[in-house]
């Protein structure tokens, strides 16, 4: 009999968290760093570089991979062996470590979780608690498999019940076609088949953990009807030329997921999970002998790239200054480098400005020829101005769009495409809208010289803020007249699926 102490667990998800938000998965960079050396899309190109980029700098300054820190998931495989000492429970040790980590005072992490999500919608601060799924096995260890997903890949996940006769493949292709670039392509797509509703769920969130091996899989070809599946997934979807951020290009999975689990007869459940470019993960064993610390990764993996977008012409543009005759010259898919002032403003920030304004009120900033960006940023630690601060997604922001444009709002930051009813109320108010880009959180935020405190402070990560900021890396997703990269792009390098190799 194993006896594992409960301190050990709290401290073992406590460093396994600070690991995984700086370190991304050593298989998941390996094919990054192919997919950008074979990339032919200049704008995906760009984008798959700047990822690279930004995961070597927070590798090495120890600083999280993306702002979005992720919401913990937790598949903890418990042997009957094995028991646990302490006065808590499983749950209460992993919540601790999970409050530790997000704590920590070298490398705070963003606090995204919310209680009472139907109506409070409160911080919790810590980020507690985890999503955990303890499973009893054989043996006398404890396993861990411990995750940290973003909102925006985890909002893009999809079910469906399907009659038994209907095609898995088609569903899914349909499904990613229809997601948009929200959940940060390049990534993983994860499918769960069986089972019964929650079954397909955990089934394919489970499987994004598993190692990445479609290159092997090719190169030896598939020995199972499964695998077969993913090839023909895998393919499929690239064929799709969604590409990196949706900008359009040859790769928008480095691999595709299928597992499956004895289901009723008269159902076929199936569950779509994406995994976006901050895969973030790692699986540790307890077996009674103290803690376990992960050994930091070979950095040579990690690329150095020598400017993303060197090899283009890129446009400065001094936002402080900025009209809407300046942004009529700009071209959907343009490199822009950012100079000057902006406010920050997500969703708490937008809903909190339209009471204001039904109320009747004065707003506490003015809009008038300002740019927003779309960001909840890590907290700063040492001399940093702000921490880690990527974009988030932007479609969120839709129904406040015209709200904003009527403000004078001349231009918008974000990920992600725009709905059609806010593309074209862009278009309409000759404003624009930007994406940089998801996964750069690191690279971004060098590019941010000075940050203050402009209203909402309790708000958390979600206040309105002024950056200063020079040569922020940005790229026009909607010109002032309503044409979308997020359109153009993938019609442009959308092709027929590769054949299977006989």
């Amino acid at each position: 009999m194993t006896t594992i102490r409960g301190e050990d667990i709290t401290e073992t998800i406590r460093a396994a968290l600070q690991y995984i938000a700086v370190y991304h998965a050593p298989d998941y960079m390996q094919r990054l760093t192919e997919a950008y050396r074979n990339e032919e899309s200049p704008a995906a190109r760009d984008a798959i570089g700047q990822i690279l980029q930004s995961a070597r700098m927070a590798a090495l300054g120890h600083r999280p991979v993306c702002q979005d820190t992720g919401m913990v998931t937790v598949f903890a495989r418990l042997g009957q062996s094995a028991t646990i000492s302490g006065d808590r429970t499983l749950e209460e040790y992993i919540n601790e470590g999970v409050r530790l980590a997000y704590l920590d005072e070298g490398n705070p992490l963003r606090a995204s979780m919310v209680a009472d999500p139907i109506f409070a919608r409160r911080n919790t601060r810590d980020n507690t608690p985890a999503v955990t799924h303890v499973e009893s096995c054989l043996g006398d260890r404890l396993e861990l498999m411990v995750a940290a997903k973003g909102g925006g890949s985890e909002n893009k996940a999809r079910y469906a019940m399907l009659n038994p006769a209907a095609s898995v493949a088609d569903w899914v292709v349909e499904t990613v076609e229809g997601l948009g670039a929200g959940w940060c392509p390049p990534g993983v797509i994860s499918v769960g088949v069986g089972g019964s509703a929650e079954k397909a769920m955990l089934l394919a969130k489970r499987a994004l953990m598993d190692e990445i091996d479609m290159h092997d899989l090719l190169e030896r070809d598939p020995a199972t009807p499964e695998e077969e599946l993913r090839v023909e997934l895998y393919r499929r979807i690239n064929a799709l030329g969604i590409g990196a951020q949706g900008l359009g290009g040859l790769t928008t999975v480095v691999d595709v997921k299928v597992t499956s689990y004895p289901t009723h007869a008269a159902s076929k459940p199936v569950a779509l999970m994406p995994q976006c470019a901050a895969n973030r993960h790692a699986k540790v064993t307890l077996t009674g002998e103290g803690p376990v610390y992960l050994d930091p990764p070979d950095l040579s993996l990690w690329p150095e790239i020598d400017g993303s977008a060197s090899d283009r012409i890129l446009r400065r543009v001094n936002v402080d200054t900025l009209t809407k005759e300046e942004m009529a010259q700009w071209q959907p898919g343009e490199t822009l480098l950012l100079s000057g002032h902006i406010l920050t403003g997500r969703d708490a920030a937008h809903r909190r400005i339209s009471e204001i304004l039904t109320r009747g009120e004065t707003l506490p900033l003015s809009l008038r020829g300002r740019v927003i960006y779309y960001v909840g940023p890590v907290d700063p630690v040492g001399s940093e101005v702000v921490g880690p601060a990527g974009p988030t997604t932007s479609t969120r922001m839709d129904s406040y769009t015209q709200m904003m444009l009527d403000q004078g709002l001349l231009s918008m930051i974000g990920k992600a495409e725009r709905g059609p009813d806010a593309v074209e109320r862009i278009a309409a108010a000759g404003a624009t809208y930007l994406i940089a880009v998801g996964g750069a959180a690191v690279l971004v935020s060098r590019a941010i010289r000075g940050a203050r405190m402009v209203t909402f402070e309790d708000l958390g990560m979600e206040a309105v803020r002024e950056f200063e900021i020079r040569d922020m890396p940005v790229t026009v997703a909607v010109d002032s007249t309503g044409q979308s990269v997020h359109r153009l792009g993938p019609a442009r390098w959308r092709r027929a699926p590769a054949p299977a190799e006989s």
